[in-house]
């Protein structure tokens, strides 16, 4: 039988194509084929909320091709990806192609030849409770950015080129971002001390290896915060007069259970912190290892299981399987006797697996330097922590010391020592969270053997001033986990909602953490102020808890939509007919009108941002916005950013026309010792190159750290006019 697979993704498609061989023939749709008009609402508010499907104009041709394609084969598999979004992509495929037969459908949640193989066995119906809960997202995300969005451009003036919009997420979680921003404004400091008593052994040599310190706990047993500098005198000047002594030591094991596998969120959040990866790129690599990567010498394999999942449930066949592979290359002693379970949030749609490797023969080792960078270093996270996480617990021998300082008052001053030492290192002879560190022990090893009632003696103390700190901004990991903790979005959509927050200038990075632009806080004041319920945490959550119904069939979405948009409309017809809004204020620039004086300031017109006198209509001189990125390498003069009349980016010397210089790349300041020809400043922050852009060439050299050339400079201006 001539059979025909449709994925949405080409790399998905070649990789299944690959493991199926001839036995069947896989085209990729390229992802979504139909949509809502971009134009139009269209979705008809009064006849059930009906959406207006068309298929997209980049789609044309795709469509086109597969139907060429689907006449030609006597059966056709749906096998977009396990998630509401690709089932309503089969829904639209089945309808667009007219597909026949009602058994269409195939799902996996790893692509290796026996799951599709046995996907192709058991096909099963389109589930319509999917399709519509992804109708009603799209729906509601529809209204409220249609609808919302024009009122935004019309009451706050941004200087944007582009319309303002508003999302029925990403307000929510911009929310969040200038919410945390306000508490760092308006958090007051609070003073506190660290006390701490430099002790050694009543007799022992005074070396470094035989002093230890112990914090200040307590003031006869009660635990005791020192908030200012008088208290903290006190209690050093007793500590001076007194005598310590050890009143209680106690030894325990301490077991540390390790981390279940990861979930979309989880993932985001540990790529994060362990290998700086951003939730957009950690996402972007992840959907790379589960739908195929090319392994030098090999071909195409997948590595992973499905990547957007809240669920940490584990095939318990692999789950076994998995007992055994620790047993042979740890040890028995690593492998619990049956699989560790993990417990699924309540909230969690729990429809697939945990993220995993789809083979443990698959090692990192295996694939170190025959894959991409990026793509070896998430792998590796991903299988160690799967691999840790069907391991036993680690145990540690951990001491608790606590020494009395009595200096003959009734006031006796507390200090404790913590140490922590190895027992079994069980899962962490794989992996170790970046939540599992214990900054309060110290190596037990390092410590000297304290009994109860030995005598001490002070050596030193450590008395120093503090303040706390303002919360932190959030970045990628910490934003994913609010998220994901306030219910707002879906594993599928953190690291979108993110991007495109930056995308429309409402944040912007600074370092690693995301914060606020004050356009974004004005779209933040005037939502809340207008549309309460879209910015609301609980209402934008119980959202997603009523998508999740629909999922389970547990309620038509069109009551959803139609108990939403008659309070949202009511929200609208009023900021219509209200004031409000703001205005973004003009960025002042550092060059000076010629003709009044004034401190020119940078505006956004049809073909770009150019400076202004801000004296308009007083004083009506315009000139070009261009920005200084290097030296030029032929005349020394300075390099500008400029553009084509059709917007491409292209750089120049200043000099010009007596410096013919141009170059599409940003070019170091020099020209290249072996061929003569340009080089480009490649790379980034203190690792940077000047290469040749001469293939044939290929030189390549560190670049001088002070003389590399910004990616972006100071505005200047060129010749200037009038303002009509």
């Amino acid at each position: 039988m001539k059979q025909l697979i449709i994925v949405e993704s080409p790399s998905k498609a070649k990789t299944i194509q690959k493991y199926l061989g001839g036995d069947a023939a896989v085209l990729a749709s390229k992802g979504h084929v139909c949509d809502l008009p971009q134009r139009t609402l269209g979705i008809d508010v009064d006849n059930g909320f009906k959406p207006q499907y068309i298929v997209t104009p980049d789609k044309e041709e795709t469509i086109k091709k597969l139907s060429q394609a689907v006449s030609k084969y006597e059966k056709v598999y749906l096998a977009t990806d396990p998630d509401r979004e690709g089932e309503a992509i089969s829904w639209h495929l089945k309808n667009t192609l007219g597909i026949k037969g009602d058994k269409v459908r195939i799902e996996f949640n790893e692509i290796s030849p026996k799951a599709v193989r046995a996907a192709m066995e058991n096909p099963r119906e389109i589930d319509m409770n999917l399709v519509d809960s992804q109708q009603a997202r799209r729906v509601l995300d529809r209204l409220v950015g249609y609808k919302i969005s024009p009122i935004l451009s019309r009451k706050i003036k941004s200087g944007k080129k582009t319309g303002l919009s508003a999302g029925r997420v990403q307000s929510a979680a911009l929310k969040m971002i200038v919410d945390r921003e306000n508490e760092i404004r308006n958090f007051k400091p609070e003073e506190y001390w660290n006390i701490a008593a430099l002790l050694l052994k009543d007799g022992a040599k005074r070396t470094k290896a035989n002093l230890f310190k112990a914090a200040f706990n307590d003031v006869n047993g009660e635990k005791a915060k020192v908030s200012d500098g008088d208290r903290a005198g006190e209690i050093t000047a007793k500590m001076r007069l007194s005598q310590y002594t050890v009143d209680e030591v106690k030894k325990s094991v301490s077991t540390a259970k390790p981390a279940p596998p990861f979930t979309t969120s989880t993932l985001q959040q540990e790529a994060n912190h362990k290998l700086n990866m951003t939730a957009d790129k950690s996402i972007r690599v992840a959907q790379q290892l589960y739908e195929g990567v090319n392994v030098e010498g090999e071909g195409l394999h997948a590595l992973i299981t499905y990547i957007r999942t809240d669920s940490v449930r584990v095939s318990p066949d692999f789950a076994r399987s998995t007992l055994a592979f620790i047993a042979e290359n740890y040890g028995s002693e690593y492998a619990p006797n049956t699989p560790n379970f993990y417990k699924t949030s309540d909230s969690a749609q729990d429809a697939h697996e945990a993220i995993r490797p789809i083979s443990l023969a698959r090692t990192p080792k295996s694939l170190e330097g025959k894959i991409d960078r990026d793509q070896f270093r998430l792998y590796k996270l991903i299988y160690e922590r799967y691999l840790a996480s069907q391991m036993k617990s680690a145990l540690y021998n951990t001491m608790r010391v606590h020494i009395t300082a009595d200096d003959g008052t009734e006031e006796k001053l507390g200090f404790v020592v913590k140490g922590k030492s190895v027992k079994f290192k069980g899962f962490t002879a794989v992996y170790t969270s970046t939540a599992e560190t214990d900054e309060d022990s110290i190596e037990m090893d390092t410590m000297p053997d304290l009994n109860e009632g030995e005598k001490l003696n002070l050596d030193d103390i450590v008395c120093e001033q503090k303040f706390t700190k303002p919360p932190a901004r959030y970045n990628d990991a910490t934003l994913v986990k609010a998220m994901e903790e306030n219910g707002i979005g879906r594993p599928s959509t953190y690291a979108s909602i993110i991007s495109v927050l930056a995308k429309r200038e409402y944040t912007e990075k600074e370092n690693k953490y995301i914060k606020p632009t004050q356009l974004g806080e004005i779209v933040c004041e005037y939502m809340e102020h207008n549309f309460p319920d879209i910015m609301s945490l609980n209402f934008t959550a119980r959202l997603e808890g009523a998508l999740d119904k629909i999922a389970e069939g547990g309620q038509h979405w069109q009551e959803l939509i139609g108990a939403f948009y008659p309070r949202l409309q009511k929200f609208i017809d009023r900021a219509y007919k209200a004031g409000g809004g703001g205005r973004l204020p003009d960025e002042e620039s550092n060059v000076i009108c010629e003709k009044c004086g004034a401190r020119m300031v940078i505006k956004e017109g049809k073909y770009g941002k150019f400076l202004a006198c801000p004296n308009y209509p007083d004083c009506k001189n315009i000139k070009r916005l261009v920005e200084t990125v290097g030296k030029c390498p032929k005349c020394g003069g300075e390099v500008l950013k400029k553009t084509t009349r059709t917007g491409k980016i292209f750089y120049g010397c200043a000099n010009y026309p007596k410096c013919d210089f141009t170059s599409w790349d940003i070019p170091a300041p020099k020209l290249c010792p072996d061929c003569g020809g340009t080089m480009r400043v490649s790379g980034r922050d203190d690792k940077k190159y000047y290469v040749c852009i001469n293939k044939a060439c290929g030189h390549r050299e560190p670049a001088p750290t002070q003389n590399v050339a910004p990616e972006a400079g100071n505005p200047t201006a060129e010749a200037g006019g009038n303002a009509e």
